[in-house]
């Protein structure tokens, strides 16, 4: 979902992505149509007949991860439209010209949406929706909209920080691992948030990053996660693309958090908490404006507040006490009073080298969240140039 965007970031699509199209939030609770900044609906009059859906994963579809979730979010919309939507997915398709075929074929067979949700999609979705103008297209983790391409992407940072929470709770060496993929801002934006979360509740505590430069391999994943444990770290996180780690953590009695998805199948006693971020609600209100011809292009980037992040699946070794204080903070993070990257009015927040990175008292904005190059303080570790 994700090859080549740390080129592509570092080329400067974060200053694409504002001069391309307006971004704004929601300040309601969540449906499609507030939540975007809008131009002008592409269709004139509704459908007839069922909606069309098409879906495009760049990896098989399994128990748990990326494609996983979308594929809920298809089932969902399946289940509240009923006969009134027909859906198609493809799976395990490479980016670039294979994408490009692919969403071309949905869109010559008559599909009237299509989502393709991985970002090295974003271009070839570009491509065919010049070719099909009364298509829509829902571009995934992207950054470039046209009058029939809409973008969303969700703000993965907010579950980080409530799963610190619960790791710093957890934890009785004070040390959690990271196993990462590529430090690209999203990345970053997750190890902060998460080791922030953390030192909420212990201040003294500390996080470990491996930089694995790849998404989704299970046995490296596996060999990162266990030399981590190796070097006093009881609790882990991830961003990559598998079960492994929740796996070599459920081996070594440790713990762990799941990302993407639910993974107590693959870690019974060591699943903390899963941070999952959840589509059916969106693509179901998508599908829905197309069917009413009121679909528009837009740009949405949800957290907690919009639906598209949670926290939940608590491991069965996780008190009580902190299954509600995690989900009181997830409240708090949805009615506005928390927010994960703010300084606190007494002290200013450092990044792992000693800089200043944000202000005491000031928060983050999201054009510095989006750009973010840096790790915390408690991060050992650090960004691969």
């Amino acid at each position: 979902m994700y090859k080549n965007l740390a080129t592509a970031l570092r080329a400067g699509c974060v200053s694409a992505l504002f001069s391309g199209a307006v971004f704004i939030l929601s300040t309601a609770p969540f449906t499609a149509a507030p939540a975007f900044s809008q131009t002008a609906p592409v269709a004139k009059a509704p459908p007839a007949g069922p909606v069309k859906a098409g879906f495009v994963y760049v990896s098989p579809i399994t128990e748990a991860g990326w494609t996983r979730q979308h594929d809920e979010g298809r089932k969902a919309v399946e289940a509240a439209l009923g006969t009134q939507v027909q859906t198609t997915f493809v799976e395990n398709v490479a980016e670039g010209a294979d994408a490009e075929r692919v969403i071309r074929d949905l869109a010559a067979t008559g599909h009237q949406i299509i989502f393709t949700p991985s970002f090295g999609y974003m271009e070839p979705t570009l491509k065919v929706a010049q070719d099909y103008p009364n298509v829509k297209f829902e571009s995934i983790t992207g950054y470039k909209t046209a009058p029939n391409v809409a973008v969303a992407n969700a703000r993965y940072y907010e579950g980080r920080y409530l799963a610190g929470i619960a790791a710093g709770r957890m934890s009785k060496t004070g040390v959690a691992g990271y196993v990462a993929g590529f430090p690209i801002p999203e990345v970053l934006q997750g190890i902060n948030a998460f080791t922030l979360g953390m030192r909420s509740v212990n201040p003294k505590a500390t996080v470990k990053v491996v930089w694995l430069n790849v998404w989704f391999d299970p046995p490296k994943e596996r060999d990162a996660a266990m030399v981590l444990f190796n070097q006093d770290v009881d609790v882990m996180a991830f961003h990559t693309g598998s079960t492994a780690v929740m796996a070599a953590a459920q081996e070594r009695g440790k713990m762990a958090v799941a990302y993407h998805s639910d993974m107590r199948k693959a870690g019974p006693d060591a699943q903390i908490v899963a941070v999952t971020h959840q589509w059916g609600r969106y693509y179901t209100e998508r599908v829905r404006a197309v069917q009413g011809g009121t679909w528009k292009s837009g740009n949405l980037w949800g957290g907690v507040r919009e639906g598209l992040i949670r926290v939940g699946d608590f491991g069965p070794k996780v008190p009580a006490a902190v299954q509600q204080e995690v989900l009181a903070a997830q409240k708090a993070i949805g009615a506005g009073q928390l927010q994960p990257f703010r300084a606190s009015d007494k002290a200013a927040v450092r990044d792992n080298e000693g800089h200043e990175v944000i202000a005491a008292g000031q928060s983050l904005t999201d054009a510095q969240i989006l750009q973010m190059n840096w790790l915390v303080e408690g991060v050992q570790g650090k960004v691969a140039r």
